[in-house]
């Protein structure tokens, strides 16, 4: 089930598509992380741990290709 917020309240870095990613930069747009946070990202994500979710998800999912569920 997808959460809402800042991003900031868990103090995790999500993974989220690059080009969406660089739209929110621009934009202020949210945006939806692989394990369903959706927030409006501002902060540095170097600074913080990988979200344990996000992490689990895309090592599951790597056995279907290297950009699966992002590729086109």
């Amino acid at each position: 089930m997808p959460t809402s917020g800042d991003g900031d309240g868990d103090r995790f870095a999500h993974f989220v598509r690059r080009d969406r990613a660089n739209q929110a930069a621009v934009t202020g747009q949210a945006v939806v992380a692989l394990c369903g946070k959706v927030w409006v990202p501002t902060r540095d994500a170097k600074k913080y741990p990988v979200c344990p979710r996000c992490k689990a998800l895309r090592d599951e999912a790597g056995k279907q290709g290297r950009n699966w569920p992002f590729a086109d």
